[in-house]
């Protein structure tokens, strides 16, 4: 059934919090998992995506138990995984699919992964061919570039890789696949992309070596279980950030947000579009740092995004395009070609649905060229079974006279089951 928002005469006001991290709550189940002992993990993110990658950790013999928001896994270590008796069922969730090769290839046993329409449109090659560089021996679909897929791992051989895209979840398969092997494996990474996963070896008990832009690993080491807690997730705050800064008479305050660098490209752009945005860390979990983020009604203008920024924001791109079609000026999105590979191809879903709503935006090879200062209109919008397109398009309906019907909103439960809950708990109605 479709959703229909009609938010067009209310303004943000309060305080809230949002979920735990995805990248962190899929890694802390893989490496909980991977190490000998208990693990507790406390405000996990309990959407479908990292349920996932509980339930394909279970079909191998780990025991894993939920409880409100918090998980407790108990594990043999590296070497305690069992043959799955099925194949396992990834659903949408890109990350445990490319991230459970790396693990899937250092296993004696053979393993058959399957995934939904949309995760099976995505390509796994840019894992399998590094993989089968150490070792690892996969097939599928259109030679083993996509799901349906078989890995038989085994003893595998590490290796020094250059990414030839900018991706940390090919850097995360790499570094875990290095966790089954005798000897050093190196990940170069041309620009600095999401570091979770080096941080949560280290709080695993892990040790790996960072230099520059290289990331290496010994293999052979044995993890620990530990007890570690999820910030919130800073692409679920952008949703809030970006709504704020663009629907007047707005201000509200986000607290415990994780303020990993490589993550906070979003707050860079905006404040480099003009947003008034503060941001106050708090505490650290780990290495990861925690604060809070204060963003009031901003005059935005136009700019240009490319480069080193991208992988620091690459998730939140939908919401810049958003944000841009209210600004002063042209905004630019550039090297932007990773969004292709989503969970759908996001430059033609973003400008297909802000033309919808009236936007004046055009789609490039790499990118997307937007005009500001667009009066958006209510529409009927498809969320193209992307969740971020989906939440994208109800902060839209704040900006619209009249409503936004987003097709298919479920898909929002991949990442964020409580979205509309948060946003209709600060959203207050404009006095007449």
């Amino acid at each position: 059934m479709n959703k229909k928002v009609n938010l067009s005469n209310y303004h943000l006001s309060g305080k809230m919090t949002v979920p735990g991290d995805k990248s962190m709550s899929h890694r802390a189940v893989i490496f909980g998992s991977l190490a000998k002992g208990e693990t507790t993990i406390e405000h996990f993110l309990m959407g479908e995506d990292c349920l996932r990658t509980i339930k394909a950790f279970q079909e191998m013999g780990v025991q894993i138990e939920q409880e409100g928001l918090t998980v407790k896994i108990i594990s043999d270590g590296v070497n305690g995984l069992q043959e799955p008796k099925h194949p396992i069922d990834f659903g949408n969730s890109g990350t445990t699919a490319r991230l459970l090769l790396g693990v899937f290839s250092g296993q004696s046993f053979h393993s058959v992964l399957v995934g939904d329409d949309s995760l099976s449109k995505r390509p796994m090659d840019r894992v399998t061919v590094p993989l089968s560089l150490m070792g690892a021996k996969t097939d599928g679909r259109v030679n083993g570039k996509y799901l349906p897929m078989s890995i038989r791992g085994g003893q595998l051989k590490p290796i020094t890789y250059e990414l030839p895209v900018n991706s940390a979840q090919v850097k995360s398969a790499i570094l875990l696949a290095g966790l089954f092997t005798n000897g050093k494996t190196s990940v170069i990474e041309p620009v600095k992309t999401r570091d979770h996963t080096e941080k949560m070896i280290g709080a695993f008990g892990g040790k790996i070596d960072m230099d520059g832009h290289t990331v290496s690993i010994e293999g052979g080491q044995q993890l620990t279980g530990t007890s570690i807690k999820i910030p919130g997730d800073i692409s679920s705050a952008a949703f809030f950030i970006t709504a704020a800064a663009i629907t007047q008479n707005s201000s509200i305050t986000i607290s415990g947000v994780g303020l990993n660098e490589t993550r906070t490209g979003i707050i860079d752009v905006l404040k480099q579009m003009g947003a008034q945005l503060e941001t106050n860390v708090t505490n650290h979990i780990g290495d990861e740092m925690v604060g809070d983020i204060t963003i009031r009604t901003s005059d935005l203008k136009g700019t240009t995004i490319a480069g080193d920024m991208i992988p620091r924001l690459i998730d939140e791109l939908p919401l810049i395009a958003l944000a841009a079609t209210q600004a002063k000026g042209v905004t630019e999105i550039r090297d932007a070609e990773e969004l292709r590979f989503k969970e759908t191809d996001r430059i033609k879903a973003v400008v297909d649905v802000l033309t919808r709503l009236g936007a004046n935006i055009t789609e490039v090879e790499d990118g997307m060229i937007i005009q500001g200062g667009t009066s958006l209109k209510g529409a009927v919008v498809p969320s193209y079974g992307d969740h971020r397109i989906g939440m994208m398009s109800a902060i839209a309906s704040l900006l619209v006279v009249g409503e936004v019907e987003i097709e298919n909103p479920e898909c929002i439960n991949i990442s964020y089951p409580n979205f509309f809950d948060d946003l209709f708990s600060i959203v207050v109605r404009n006095e007449s």
